[in-house]
């Protein structure tokens, strides 16, 4: 038998382009596999950088209860092939939530956002300034009255001889937590980098 060898104008005649309007133009039936798998990916990739949060960050975020516990439950689970199926549920439950807000904490925790820089720059300038003048702790009681400003004042001071004898600026970067502490309320959790101290 022979083959026949058909021209690529034939082959796009019998190919199926799916739904055609009144004029023979292919109608648009939604987005292609391709990008259905893109977004996919990223709605999973979503998904893991919310599962690196600590459980205390997650809680704080508004998100449906039962995406909460499968986080919740996917950073207990520590064997791999269990926790490639709870992250596979996960981005399952991820395709029914809108992502942006997500996305907008989880810039705000890494201190991506604009607001989270913004904040950084505030504190850094109120910890220059502290260090700069001890007459700073006036406008600090009148602002935060439940400040500890003798423990403040400490660690001005320990800030000050750490920078005087050359040492690491354990106190410098302390005062900068309390600070942080006290603008935006305490920070619960170990690793906890809402914004980090810059270095």
């Amino acid at each position: 038998m022979k083959k026949v060898r058909m021209l690529p104008a034939e082959l796009a005649k019998n190919a199926s382009v799916g739904p055609l309007d009144e004029d023979g133009v292919p109608i648009y039936d939604g987005p292609s596999k391709t990008q259905l798998k893109r977004e996919s990916a990223a709605l999973q990739n979503l998904g893991a950088a919310l599962v690196e949060l600590p459980a205390d960050r997650l809680k704080k975020i508004d998100m449906p209860e039962n995406l909460l516990v499968a986080l919740l439950d996917t950073q207990r689970i520590h064997a791999h092939g269990a926790r490639k199926r709870q992250m596979q549920l996960v981005g399952k439950l991820m395709r029914g939530v809108d992502p942006v807000p997500l996305q907008e904490a989880i810039d705000v925790v890494k201190g991506i956002s604009a607001q989270a820089k913004a904040g950084q720059q505030r504190l850094e300038k109120l910890r220059q300034r502290i260090m700069a003048s001890d007459g700073e702790f006036a406008n600090l009681a009148n602002d935060f009255p439940q400040a500890d400003l003798q423990q403040l004042r400490q660690l001005r001071r320990n800030a000050l001889k750490e920078i005087e004898q050359s040492k690491p600026p354990r106190a410098y970067r302390e005062l900068f937590r309390q600070l942080r502490d006290l603008v935006e309320g305490p920070q619960v959790g170990a690793g906890d980098t809402a914004i980090d101290e810059p270095e």
